[in-house]
C-alpha cells in the first residue's frame, strides 16, 4: 500500500455510503491519530484497536443523522507524489469553517484551528465535512 491515509479515507468513504456502521482497517499510529481527530470532531461515534488478531486492526464506528452519514465529504490534499506543505497563515478554512483541515505538525496531527491557535503550519493531509 502507497498511501495509507487515502486508504483509511477511501474505507471511511465506501463504508459510509454503503451505510456500514463499522469499517475495519490495518492499524498504524497515523491512522489512529486521524481516527481521534475525527471523533473529537464528531464525525466518528468512536474507534479503537483490535489486537487480538496477529496484525493489530483498527476498528472505527461512523456516526450518522437519520440515515445519512455525518461524513459528507472526505478529501486527501498531500498525496505522496506532490506534498501541500501550508504556513499559519495559509491554513484553509474548510467550507466557511464547517468542516476541518487536518494538519500535520511538528506538534503531531491536528486540525488548522487548533494549529491556528499553537501558531504553527505543517502538511495538510486531508480536509472533511
Amino acid at each position: 500500500m502507497t498511501d495509507p491515509i487515502s486508504d483509511l479515507l477511501t474505507r471511511i468513504r465506501n463504508a459510509a455510503t454503503a451505510g456500514q456502521q463499522e469499517v475495519l482497517m490495518p492499524f498504524s499510529k497515523m491512522k489512529s491519530e486521524i481516527a481521534r481527530i475525527l471523533q473529537e470532531e464528531g464525525y466518528l461515534w468512536s474507534y479503537e484497536v483490535d489486537t487480538t488478531a496477529a496484525h493489530p486492526r483498527l476498528k472505527l464506528k461512523l456516526k450518522y443523522q437519520g440515515k445519512s452519514a455525518v461524513v459528507r465529504h472526505l478529501s486527501r490534499v498531500s498525496k505522496p507524489g506532490l506534498r501541500k506543505y501550508v504556513s499559519v497563515d495559509e491554513i484553509p478554512r474548510v467550507l466557511g469553517g464547517l468542516g476541518i483541515a487536518i494538519l500535520s505538525t511538528s506538534r503531531g496531527l491536528m486540525t488548522g484551528a487548533r494549529a491556528k491557535k499553537a501558531k504553527v503550519g505543517g502538511e495538510l493531509l486531508a480536509t472533511v465535512w
